[in-house]
């Protein structure tokens, strides 16, 4: 059992500092990364399955009180102690948001949307955290809830976040499309067509696209919802923000739950990124036709990159819980997409077959 592994007197000893009975400590289904534990009714515990996720954790000290500054709706942190004291590993325990992670509901269709429609404006306030410079190679220390300074401006926030990486430019896909011909997982007709589409695809695409802070990984298990209302209640899991191109996080979910979160997004008072590149920011009614497509555009070629990706990883994950672990997901995912005659602008950036 999971409290045997991490030691039954050690969870004692966390719960009795925050005033929880030892009989009120109780596992929950966890990620890959850490164990979690319900504190009573009103907390939870997480820890690192290995010293390999502690930079991780180290990682969301500093992130997630940035996120509530930006107003969004994630747990607050509570304590994070990396003193080893207690466990050979640190550990954090957070505020428990009411609800059920997405992942485990089946909402009506009507209330997928409006939970989708609140993810995006929830993106929308946490993109327009950007990082002053580049962040230091330097390990984070145990001050790094402390150490996270900002400046606002009118449009965006500027700060310096210990421990968080730059995402660096992947190698355009392309590229790794020549590498599937190459190997035989795709022939030349296929390859051709794909070449052409993200060259269509890649008019759309800034030069260099203004990083900010992305949560890494919303997918449904990491979103809660109140059943009943269909209110987002809270983003958890921030282990793997980074600095990066704002476009990736809506490719963590499947395609066709992003046209309801841009129509968050772009509804969330004023708008994250860059103001004076018309390629990054989102489209509004000033905006001129050319401009309709980019964020579209922007989503799609990371959601077929990643897809084609999967082709040189074929290998199925059964038992982990993010939709990406069956190796066809994402490819199946863009087809459905597609198949369903999804709305403009979407259905102008269908490659055609010749």
């Amino acid at each position: 059992m999971e409290d045997d592994e991490n030691g039954q007197e050690a969870l004692a000893a966390i719960a009795a500092r925050h005033r929880i009975p030892a009989e009120e400590v109780r596992p929950i289904p966890s990620g890959v990364a850490n164990h979690v534990y319900l504190l009573g009714d009103h907390m939870v515990l997480r820890i690192p399955r290995t010293e390999a996720f502690v930079a991780d954790l180290v990682k969301e000290a500093a992130v997630i009180p940035a996120a509530r500054r930006a107003g969004v709706l994630t747990p607050e942190v509570i304590t994070f102690d990396d003193t080893r004291s207690e466990m050979s590993v640190p550990y954090m325990v957070l505020g428990r948001a009411p609800g059920v992670d997405l992942a485990q509901l089946e909402l009506s269709e009507t209330a997928t949307q409006k939970v989708l429609h609140q993810v995006g404006r929830e993106l929308a306030k946490l993109h327009r955290l950007s990082p002053t410079a580049p962040p230091a190679t330097a390990t984070a220390t145990a001050t790094a809830t402390a150490t996270a300074t900002a400046t606002a401006t009118a449009t965006a926030t500027t700060m310096v976040l210990p421990g968080v990486p730059v995402d660096r430019a992947a190698e355009d896909p392309r590229s790794l499309v020549a590498r599937l011909l190459a190997f035989g997982h795709l022939d030349a007709s296929a390859a051709r067509w794909l070449t052409e589409w993200f060259d269509r695809l890649s008019e759309h695409l800034p030069a260099e696209p203004q990083q900010t802070l992305v949560h890494g990984d919303i997918a449904p298990q990491n979103l809660l919802v109140s059943p009943g209302t269909a209110d987002l209640t809270g983003i958890v899991d921030w282990g793997d923000a980074q600095w990066a191109d704002p476009a990736t996080e809506f490719a963590k979910f499947p395609l066709s739950a992003v046209p309801a979160m841009l129509d968050g997004y772009r509804g969330q008072q004023g708008e994250p990124g860059d103001l004076e590149d018309p390629g990054y920011r989102m489209e509004t009614a000033e905006e001129p036709p050319a401009r309709t497509h980019a964020w579209e555009a922007r989503v799609l070629w990371h959601h077929l990159h990643w897809a084609l990706g999967r082709l040189t990883d074929p290998v199925p994950r059964p038992g982990e819980r993010h939709w990406t672990a069956p190796p066809a997901s994402r490819l199946l995912s863009i087809l459905r997409f597609f198949a369903a005659a999804p709305p403009a602008p979407w259905s102008a950036l269908a490659q055609p077959v010749r």
